[in-house]
């Protein structure tokens, strides 16, 4: 066939030659003919099409920002510790090398946890729940477990102290979603969909109070009753369980005496019977940010982090923020906590529109333990809520909590890549 009997195919929006896909270029003067039309996108509504053969870049883009955000913050927040002489022993970044060493372990776990499918996860979540329930069993036997402010909820493993609370926010979001899938037929009977869960949620809620860590029982609950909630369990079964649930997280506060004391103090922080007790962290925080203003005091500057501000570099590093970068900063965390929450969610959403239900369950349960524990911390510092011992996920300063943070998201990105994956058109 000569050159001039050569067919022509039309310019099509949104179609690339496959040539061009294949990284092949046109010899000089060669006309661009008989291209073979490949798309490499699909339009799913939004103003710009979804790539495909791709992960979610932006996603992983906030991921990297708060990652490096924290690094500089728990510095910032921990290099003045050494002059306190319970930390005499430390170097000025010590803080920080353990920082960067678990956050260094953690994008390994999670560039491998990447790797795998999610049909390898769906059928081990029960394993993987059974084994966080086992080493919080392990955590409290003497011998194991480690104290620090009168609560055993430490492994030591010499490089890590790994907190099992930590694996048993990611399990519970994996057996949720599995549960949920295996219920699918009987959501809507109590005793078959939602009372073998309860009792599972429960047992481990005692296990997380003999540590003590109250607050990792509130989100690991919370992240159950979400996916309950998103797997369509009847809604007067879910106003049900919410019920039961304050009622006991009140019960609890009522008979425990230092519990009931923390909700008095957040209640008058200011009171000078509480002041210089239990509410002298939130005091000190509110302080904070009120140095902070606008545009803060600058970074490195922060008063408070000069030991008036307990646990500066873990819990109430959001506090350090705001008194060094002020409202801004804080804002700009808080935008993107929300971003990367949201955007979490829509992952989840296009995995069950795309039938991988455990997949969608999943991904939505760890957006609501990123979202709603960073909730919880941000309420903390601002003296919204009563004080509760956790981090900012990400960004405070702890081992085992950023390597299962960073592992939680690496899934994520996983459940993203399938999902491009099936709109392509392959297997996910």
């Amino acid at each position: 066939m000569s050159r001039a009997t050569r067919f022509r195919l039309p310019s099509l929006p949104g179609w690339r030659p496959l040539r061009d896909l294949l990284g092949t270029r046109r010899a000089p003067g060669e006309e661009r003919v008989g291209r073979l039309p490949v798309r490499d996108h699909i339009d799913v509504g939004s103003e710009r099409p979804a790539r495909l053969l791709a992960f979610d870049q932006p996603l992983v883009a906030v991921v990297m920002a708060l990652l490096a955000f924290g690094l500089v913050m728990v510095y910032s927040a921990s290099v003045a510790l050494p002059d306190n002489p319970k930390f005499a022993s430390y170097t000025h970044a010590f803080f920080l090398q353990r920082h960067l060493l678990a956050m260094s372990i953690g994008l390994v776990v999670a560039l491998a946890v990447v790797q795998i499918p999610m049909s390898f996860w769906e059928k081990h979540a029960s394993k993987v729940f059974v084994l966080s329930i086992v080493l919080l069993v392990v955590v409290l036997l003497p011998f194991v477990g480690k104290v620090v402010n009168y609560s055993r909820r430490w492994i030591p493993l010499g490089f890590m102290n790994f907190q099992p609370s930590e694996l048993a926010k990611l399990a519970i979001a994996m057996y949720a979603a599995s549960y949920m899938v295996r219920k699918m037929d009987v959501k809507e009977n109590f005793f078959h969909a939602v009372w073998p869960m309860a009792v599972a949620v429960a047992f481990v809620g005692v296990l997380l109070l003999r540590q003590p860590d109250m607050g990792a029982f509130i989100v690991i609950a919370t992240i159950a009753m979400g996916i309950l909630f998103l797997g369509g369990v009847n809604g007067r079964m879910f106003l049900l369980i919410a019920t039961v649930l304050v009622a006991t997280f009140a019960l609890i506060i009522a008979f425990d005496e230092l519990r009931r004391g923390r909700i008095l103090a957040y209640l008058d922080p200011w009171n000078p019977a509480y002041s210089q007790g239990k509410a002298y962290q939130l005091t000190h925080s509110l302080i904070a940010f009120g140095r902070g203003e606008i545009f803060g005091q600058g970074l490195g500057s922060s008063v408070e982090k000069l030991h008036y501000l307990p646990e500066a570099h873990t819990d109430f590093l959001l506090a350090v923020i705001g008194e060094e970068l002020g409202f801004i900063g804080v804002s700009s965390v808080i935008v993107l906590f929300f971003w990367l929450t949201r955007r979490i969610f829509v992952i989840g959403r296009q995995a069950i529109a795309l039938d991988r239900v455990f997949a969608g369950l999943m991904t939505q349960g760890i957006g609501l333990w990123i979202g709603f524990q960073a909730f919880i911390n941000m309420g903390v510092n601002l003296g919204v809520l009563p004080t509760k011992g956790l981090t900012l996920p990400l960004m405070s300063f702890g081992g085992s909590a950023l390597l299962m943070n960073l592992v939680a998201l690496a899934m994520v990105v996983r459940v993203d890549i399938e999902n491009r994956a099936l709109m392509r058109g392959g297997p996910a």
